[in-house]
């Protein structure tokens, strides 16, 4: 690129930046010592982003144009070696969440840090089934996530029911609103269903919020029953019937936050274990061809309508879970915990990580919710160091970091030729 259309895009990208920082950064509502409020300007701040800005899309420039960049339709060799790197990350990760409580120094805090990142990689592998593998843009999976766990705190509190039996009434109940969601759904492609399924999201929250005697309104619901060891309550008294008592153990209020952990340990890896399973049968299969092309799937002879539907219906099922899990873990629930932000997030994980990327979104989910504890000290800050890094990712890995779209068919026909038929499941 030549320098004067360099400095033009730098300078588009400050003057951008400066529209989004001066009402963000630059005008901020502070209290006056007497308890009025009062406007403080902080113009010097925004100079300094907006010229970070400048410098960055400037060098940018120059080094894309060095390097030759041009945007590729197939995978690049990066990609292949990410896929190799991949195969040994997965077993290394899947070993280190594993024996996680057990490493000296791990306390409370690491563990809740953990199942909180544990979740939304469940969350994202859930949203990987409708957009990374089927194809289709839904930006109101956090309306499953709230039915869930809606669901289970309802089931336990009104009715009683452990949360053995709520769990899977409330992947079945949130499976059911996905199937409702897709019906109407069924013909709308792009942008067009994103609005659709983002306005699914919202009317399931302005519900939450204005239906008061069902679900507490903005009071949310409390007193949700924790979870029990088959029965066995996480007690501090040590008691006979108490998981602790029971085990001979000393009482401790860690024990419950292990069993969560390896509770959502153990439902993110049911989770990962079925998508992989289903994208190798034809149900999986049609998914892809679904996502490259619909109308070449139609011609195939593919019931485009039952594809679409067990896509939303699969991935709504595993949001419920993490809903269920969710208040079982809070104890108690409002509408303010299911925003359109949640649905982002999630999103962003699928998109970053890769799309039908498995080991891909596990890494992003632990970068994205595991880096915001990181960066916590930079208070506000911390949202544009996050927004930044985004952005690098998107330039430097347009695909994700792990990112391809190459059918599961072709992988089991190279794989075939290599003589690995059994890990297909041939035979």
């Amino acid at each position: 690129m030549n320098p004067a259309a360099a400095l033009r895009d730098a300078g588009l990208a400050a003057l951008v930046a400066f529209g989004l920082f001066a009402p963000l950064v630059g005008l901020r509502t502070d209290v006056s010592p007497t308890g009025g409020l009062f406007l403080r300007t902080r113009w010097a701040d925004v100079a300094i982003l907006c010229g970070i800005v400048f410098a960055g899309r400037l060098l940018l420039s120059f080094w894309l144009g060095r390097r030759g960049f041009r945007p590729t339709a197939g995978p690049t060799p990066w990609t292949a070696r990410l896929e190799r790197i991949g195969a040994f990350v997965a077993p290394v990760l899947l070993g280190a969440a594993l024996v996680l409580p057990f490493i000296p120094g791990v306390g409370r805090y690491e563990l809740d840090i953990g199942i909180l990142v544990l979740t939304y990689v469940m969350l994202g592998w859930g949203l990987n089934i409708v957009v990374g593998l089927a194809g289709l843009l839904d930006l109101g999976y956090v309306a499953f996530y709230a039915i869930g766990a809606y669901s289970y705190a309802l089931l336990a509190t009104y009715f009683g029911l452990s949360f053995w039996i709520c769990l899977p009434l409330a992947g079945i109940l949130a499976a059911f609103w996905g199937i409702l969601l897709g019906f109407p759904v069924l013909r709308l492609r792009g942008d067009y269903l994103a609005i659709v399924t983002l306005a699914f999201g919202e009317i399931i929250r302005v519900v939450l919020l204005n239906w008061v005697s069902l679900t507490g309104g903005p009071n949310g619901i409390g007193g949700i029953p924790r979870p029990t060891f088959f029965g066995l309550p996480f007690s501090m008294d040590g008691g006979p019937g108490t998981f602790a008592g029971f085990f001979g153990l000393e009482p401790s209020p860690t024990h419950r936050v292990v069993f969560l952990y390896y509770l959502i340990l153990g439902l993110a890896l049911l989770t990962n274990w079925v998508t992989i399973r289903l994208r190798r049968q034809p149900l999986g299969r049609a998914w892809e061809a679904l996502r490259e092309d619909e109308i070449a799937c139609r011609a195939l002879g593919i019931n485009v309508t039952t594809t679409k539907l067990s896509a939303f219906a699969l991935g709504a099922m595993f949001g419920g879970f993490a809903g269920a899990f969710f208040a079982t873990r809070q104890a108690f629930i409002s509408p303010e915990s299911f925003t359109f932000i949640e649905s982002a997030i999630i999103l962003a994980i699928v998109v970053l990580g890769g799309l039908g990327s498995q080991v891909g979104v596990a890494i992003a989910a632990l970068v994205m919710i595991g880096g915001f504890e990181l960066f916590r000290d930079l208070e506000e800050w911390r949202m544009l160091v996050f927004g930044g890094a985004m952005v690098v990712i998107m330039v430097l890995r347009p695909r994700g970091l792990v990112g391809t779209r190459t059918p599961t068919v072709a992988l089991g026909q190279k794989r075939a030729i290599s003589g690995d038929l059994v890990s297909e499941g041939h035979g």
